[in-house]
């Protein structure tokens, strides 16, 4: 069997420590599919639990889920950061129920940061800092350059408002079915609109960030990517 010699070797090692690291994807950060799945689990608990009884069988229930999940990934041995984050999320959402006494406000956070997050990004775009390009080019590592072009600066004002337009929509019809008292609508609606609707949103940032990288490419401002 032919071994390789300590020239190939280290040279096969610093080929390891110069790769790019490849970013984690947004799906990724969630847990992957299985994390997105598990993250709308505890609100359909709540709403199902709250068609057959009342407030606090339907608190237990989306508690008693969100636990639950985090003790699986647990003992998959998979991150449970996702998890501890919707049991966090969980929990505040049932303390508001609990100190109101009404479901429907299981579902006032989201709604609300919602209608935060579109604004947020609407005045990202009005001041120049569209955030669709803050963030994604600081994620990659390629700094501000893209803001010294003016149709880069498009690119990502376009996708910045796509996704002011998922957060809005979120907001706009979540709102109106709590002011109608549709808690069951709710929960669909909060499944719906969550992370299906935003992935069809970050297929524009994606889009964006492509159009962005050959122009800038073009123009001087990134090296050219290697093969």
């Amino acid at each position: 069997m032919k071994t390789k010699s300590f020239l190939e070797t280290e040279s096969d090692t610093q080929a390891e420590q110069t790769a790019p690291r490849q970013q984690p994807s947004v799906l990724d950060q969630a847990g992957g599919t299985k994390g997105v799945v598990y993250s709308a689990l505890p609100a359909l608990a709540f709403v199902i639990a709250h068609n057959f009884s009342g407030i606090t069988a339907s608190i237990v229930a989306a508690l008693a889920v969100a636990v639950a999940i985090g003790v699986v990934r647990l003992l998959r041995r998979e991150s449970v950061q996702p998890a501890i984050g919707g049991v966090f999320g969980v929990a505040i959402a049932a303390g508001i129920v609990w100190f109101t006494g009404s479901a429907k406000d299981y579902f006032l956070i989201g709604i609300w940061a919602s209608l935060a997050g579109a604004v947020l990004l609407l005045v990202s775009v009005l001041v120049r800092w569209p955030l669709a390009g803050v963030v994604w080019n600081a994620a990659t590592g390629k700094g501000n350059v893209w803001r010294a072009d003016k149709r880069s600066r498009f690119y990502y004002d376009v996708a910045t408002l796509v996704l002011a337009t998922v957060f809005g929509a979120r907001f706009a019809v979540q709102q109106y079915l709590y002011a109608t008292d549709q808690v069951g609508s709710l929960g669909v609606a909060k499944i719906a609109m969550g992370f299906p609707l935003l992935a069809l949103a970050l297929l524009v940032v994606a889009w964006a960030a492509r159009r962005s990288n050959k122009r800038l490419t073009a123009i001087g401002l990134l090296p050219a990517e290697r093969g």
